[in-house]
C-alpha cells in the first residue's frame, strides 16, 4: 500500500476514528421499548455524518436531528477516560436524548487493538459493556478491522476477528448485548479460493453472539449486491447503513485478486481509491434502495441508519432532512 495519511483515510472512509481512538458510543434511554412501524419509518442516523457539528455543539446538533424527524441515533467517539461524548458526560447525554425523544440502539466502538493479534494494548471490553448496558444499548459494533495495513489482511486474520468477536459476545450477552461488525469494501475482496472476508466472519461467528451491520454503499461499491448476502445469510444483518452514491462515481472498485501461485495480491493504493468515491443524499444517487428493501425481513432488519460520510451541501441539516424525507416518502412502510 502506498503511503497515505491515516487521519485522512479514516476521515474519508467514515470510520470516526481519530488518533486518540474511537471507543464506545452508547447513549440512550430505554432502547428496548416497542416502536410501531418499519425500520425505515423509524429511521435513525449514524452521528458520524454530523461529526463537525457535534464537536461544536452536541446538544444543539441532537436537538436538530430530532426536529428533522429521526427516531434514534447511532453513536461514535466516546471517551472512556472520562465517560463522555463530544465533551458531554454520558449521564447528561442520556438526558439530552430523552428530552428530545431520541433513542440509541447501537454504537461504534474502536476494537482495533482487541482484534489485533498479539496486541499489548487491548481495549477494555468490560468497560465498553458497562457503558453500553448503562445506556440501554443492544449492539456494540466493531466499525473496522485493525487499520495497520489493509492490504495484508488474510483469511486467517478474519478467522481471528471472528474468534475475538465471539469471545466478546460471550461477555456482553450477560448484559443483554450482542456484538456486531460493520463492513467497508475490503471485506469483499476474494482470497485464493474465492472466499471473502465477510463470508469468513459470518461463517466463524456464533449467530447468538454476533450480528452484522451492512453498509449498503460499501457493499455496492465493492461490486456486490446486498440482496445476495441477505439471501445467503438470512437474519444475520439486523442493521443497515442507508447511504447513497453519487451517480458520477458509481463504478465499482476494482480490487486485485490473490495470485494463486504466490498466495499474494497486488496492493491497493487507497489514495487512488478515494478518487473514485463520492457520496450523495439518500435517493439522489445511484443505489437501488427500492429493490434492496424488499429483502428487509429476510435480512432480519431491526434498525436502519442514514449515513453520509461527507456532506457537500452547505447546510448539513438540510442534507440529512433531504435523506430523511426520501426515506419517509419512498422506503417507509406503515
Amino acid at each position: 500500500m502506498k503511503s497515505i495519511n491515516r487521519r485522512n483515510f479514516l476521515r474519508h472512509s467514515g470510520l470516526g476514528l481519530a488518533a486518540a481512538a474511537l471507543a464506545p458510543h452508547w447513549l440512550s434511554c430505554s432502547s428496548t421499548e416497542d416502536v410501531t412501524g418499519s425500520p425505515f419509518k423509524n429511521i435513525g442516523i449514524q452521528l458520524f455524518t454530523l461529526r463537525d457539528l457535534l464537536d461544536k455543539d452536541a446538544k444543539d446538533t441532537l436537538e436538530n436531528v430530532a426536529k428533522v424527524g429521526y427516531k434514534h441515533v447511532e453513536t461514535f467517539g466516546v471517551n472512556t477516560g472520562n465517560s463522555s461524548f463530544w465533551g458531554i458526560p454520558v449521564a447528561d447525554l442520556v438526558n439530552i436524548l430523552k428530552d428530545n425523544n431520541l433513542k440509541t440502539h447501537s454504537g461504534h466502538y474502536d476494537l482495533s487493538n482487541y482484534l489485533t493479534k498479539g496486541s499489548t494494548q487491548p481495549e477494555d471490553i468490560n468497560k465498553y459493556i458497562e457503558i453500553a448496558h448503562t445506556l440501554g444499548q443492544e449492539y456494540i459494533v466493531a466499525p473496522v478491522p485493525p487499520m495497520n495495513d489493509l492490504n495484508k489482511l488474510t483469511a486467517s486474520d478474519y478467522q481471528f476477528f471472528a474468534e475475538q468477536l465471539n469471545a466478546a459476545g460471550e461477555l456482553s450477552k450477560k448484559a443483554g448485548i450482542k456484538m456486531a461488525y460493520h463492513n467497508h469494501f475490503w471485506e469483499f475482496r476474494p482470497f485464493g479460493n474465492g472466499t471473502k472476508g465477510l463470508d469468513i466472519l459470518i461463517a466463524f461467528t456464533d449467530p447468538e453472539l454476533v450480528d452484522f451491520e451492512l453498509d449498503l454503499y460499501w457493499a455496492v461499491k465493492a461490486g456486490e449486491k446486498p440482496q445476495t448476502y441477505f439471501e445467503k445469510y438470512p437474519n444475520r444483518f439486523p442493521m443497515w447503513h442507508i447511504k447513497d452514491m453519487d451517480r458520477s462515481f458509481s463504478e465499482p472498485l476494482v480490487t486485485p485478486e490473490v495470485n494463486p501461485r504466490t498466495g499474494k495480491r497486488e496492493p491497493m493504493d487507497l489514495g487512488e481509491v478515494f478518487k473514485q468515491i463520492k457520496y450523495a443524499e439518500v435517493g439522489s444517487g445511484s443505489i437501488d434502495f427500492a429493490n434492496i428493501i424488499r429483502f428487509d425481513e429476510q435480512s432480519g432488519l431491526k434498525y436502519a441508519f442514514v449515513e453520509q460520510d461527507e456532506i457537500y451541501m452547505p447546510n448539513k441539516f438540510e442534507s440529512i432532512k433531504k435523506s430523511y424525507d426520501y426515506v419517509q416518502r419512498n422506503l417507509a412502510k406503515s
